[in-house]
């Protein structure tokens, strides 16, 4: 995979023609900075994106799913359950 800086892409734009991938890097700090993808890729990456933006939804969903079964009566009971649990333990 070719490397280029930031700067050069500036300065040299004409360098990406012919590249599939390439690392952008910022010399100074050392750090990748993104990636350059040819747009022949476009459509794997946007499988890519949906299938991420599904897992991430499906994810959220099972939360709000797992909430509608919660109990709001038990709040109160629960509600400083270690600290009576502890001065029970303790108190003996």
């Amino acid at each position: 995979m070719q490397q280029l800086s930031v700067s050069e892409i500036q300065r040299n734009l004409h360098k990406l023609d012919g590249l599939d991938i390439v690392e952008i890097i910022d010399k100074k700090r050392h750090k990748v900075k993104g990636y350059f993808l040819d747009s022949k890729y476009m459509s794997l990456v946007k499988e890519l994106i949906k299938k991420e933006e599904s897992d991430r939804n499906l994810s959220e969903s099972l939360g709000g799913a797992l909430h509608q079964y919660a109990d709001l009566s038990f709040i109160e009971e629960e509600k400083d359950a270690w600290k009576r649990h502890i001065e029970e333990k303790y108190a003996k």
